[in-house]
């Protein structure tokens, strides 16, 4: 089975460092275009049974091959205890824009845990890709995943769509989301057939604390602790400062005539 992963490169590293690992390795590397094994030299024959013309052997320490990993994908597979990943990759942190997404397996490919960059990364939308594959559990740990609410920052991304944002208005927003705060959501452009496949999937209604808008100007700035603002246009005069600090505004692509 191959699948579209949520990267825009495709590009995946599968990192096993024990020989009963490996064999789970071969099925991730089946399952995910263009991913990569890398293994212990004193497993070469293993790895390379396992994922034919994919498998790259290193000497030295696995914690050695961690800056060429970041640089060279946009995800990780590590089939290592959660604990020694974090080990592993804590020196070469830098933020979430920047890092990749990383998911962690057990030998067992019983539970795939998303531990580094969640959203942005892809992280989390690469452990439902692996449980599907598996038959694993994701284990989503993010607030708006747990809850089925909005994640800010993903909104419109399988349309598309790009944000207009700091960091901290991203904070802001996304803390008054999963607090329940009264959050004004303004769509102005764009296909409203999002929902159902925003973040891998919503079942349910919108949250109750999303308020919908067709228009900016409707909306009473002060009454929410946060609005996103879906449109093609400016913001209108003086409508910057009434938003300052918390409004993310997103950028559906323009149809071509």
């Amino acid at each position: 089975m191959s699948v579209q992963l949520p990267f825009p490169n495709q590009r995946v590293a599968v990192v096993s460092i024990t020989r009963h690992g490996l064999a789970l390795a071969g099925r991730v590397v089946a399952t995910l275009p263009g991913a990569r094994l890398f293994a212990p030299e004193k497993f070469r024959a293993e790895a390379e049974a396992a994922a034919p013309g994919a498998a790259t052997c290193y000497t030295g320490k696995t914690g050695d091959q961690v800056p060429a990993l970041f640089a060279g994908f946009d995800g990780i597979v590590a089939i290592v205890s959660l604990g020694a990943v974090v080990r592993l990759i804590a020196p070469h942190l830098k933020d979430k824009e920047q890092d990749p997404g990383i998911v962690v397996l057990d030998e067992g490919g019983r539970y795939a845990i998303p531990m580094l960059s969640g959203h942005l990364g892809g992280a989390n939308a690469l452990a439902g890709v692996l449980a599907a594959a598996l038959g694993a559990q994701p284990v989503l740990t993010t607030a708006s995943d747990a809850r089925a609410t909005l994640a800010v920052d993903l909104l419109g991304r399988e349309l598309g769509w790009t944000f207009d944002a700091s960091h901290d208005e991203i904070v802001r927003a996304s803390a008054a989301v999963v607090n329940d705060e009264p959050v004004a959501l303004v769509q102005e452009a764009g296909s409203h057939d999002w929902w159902a496949r925003h973040a891998n999937g919503r079942s349910g209604p919108l949250p109750a604390n999303l308020k919908r808008f067709e228009r900016l100007e409707d909306i009473d700035p002060q009454t929410f602790g946060a609005v996103l603002w879906i449109s093609h246009r400016e913001l209108p005069e003086g409508w910057g400062e009434r938003l300052a600090g918390r409004r993310v505004i997103y950028r559906p692509p323009q149809e071509v005539a």
